[in-house]
């Protein structure tokens, strides 16, 4: 029998083949989310930087650009087929600074003081063990080099995720989730991850509120689809349910996600809490 982070786990790597799908999409709406990230850890021009978590390849393939060729990316994730996806993606683009591991933030094969930064943006929430891996990353951080996390704030302040998620809870009614359940609202509630970083030993431990709109060139039928492909708990729930049912939900989803779309266009408003901090 699979434990909470094994799960966590298959369900990205599920996930995976439509995080590559949608990669362009997914950079597109999060673009902001990587601008914030790369100016709260100051990243600039020939260094060597960690991403935690990239996902499809984001922010590492940006971060890249940033760091130009005298810098170096180093991008990690637990899953295979992330690690898969960013790497085609990164050979796709001719990026020749970019290397890749499959790793857990828990368990990082790098040597003490080898980055100048190291980022995650939308993973800290899903850490199997969040001091563990706070301490793996400031280890392998010089001294002074700077840390920076990107997490969702309050879900009802993220209608992207909250509109659907009540329409579907209202067919398949959702399970309580626990405080520290590795989810997307994990860290939501403001402080929580800075306490967290600094019992770490990071120093200099800040928070600031990111305001942002979920912006991308595509329709309410669209957003269906995307939403629905890369979220395991939304695939998961909807296979319990009749194609009358899901049909049901699909026309209630778009009713409710109409004003987001008035433009022709979606853009949801959006919040995001930056916790970043230094390697004393």
């Amino acid at each position: 029998m699979m434990n909470e982070n094994d799960e966590v786990l298959a369900a990205w790597e599920t996930s995976s083949q439509y995080w590559n799908k949608h990669q362009a999409l997914i950079e597109k709406m999060f673009a902001p989310l990587t601008r914030g990230l790369i100016a709260e850890a100051q990243i600039v021009a020939g260094q060597a930087v960690l991403d935690i978590g990239g996902g499809a390849g984001e922010p590492s393939l940006t971060i890249a650009g940033v760091v130009g060729a005298g810098g170096h990316v180093t991008f990690t994730d637990p899953t295979a087929g992330m690690v898969q996806a960013a790497r085609a993606e990164s050979e796709r683009r001719g990026l020749t600074n970019i290397e890749f591991q499959q790793c857990a933030g828990e368990k990082l094969p790098f040597a003490n003081n080898s980055f100048d930064a190291a980022v995650g943006r939308l993973s800290a929430m899903f850490f199997a063990d969040v001091a563990t891996a706070l301490q793996e990353i400031l280890r392998v951080v010089k001294p002074g080099g700077r840390v920076a996390f990107l997490v969702w704030a309050e879900r009802d302040l993220n209608p992207f995720f909250s509109v659907i998620t009540a329409v579907l809870n209202q067919f398949v009614p959702a399970e309580p989730e626990a405080e520290d359940a590795p989810t997307a609202f994990r860290f939501a509630r403001p402080g929580k991850l800075a306490t967290q970083l600094a019992a770490a030993g990071a120093g200099s431990v800040k928070e600031h509120v990111l305001n942002f709109d979920t912006e991308a060139p595509v329709d309410a039928s669209q957003f269906w689809e995307f939403r629905t492909e890369m979220s395991d708990s939304f695939r998961t729930k909807l296979a319990k349910l009749s194609a009358a049912e899901v049909g049901a939900v699909r026309a209630a989803v778009l009713k409710a996600t109409a004003p987001y779309f008035g433009s022709g266009t979606m853009s949801f408003p959006s919040q995001v809490l930056i916790v970043s901090g230094t390697k004393v």
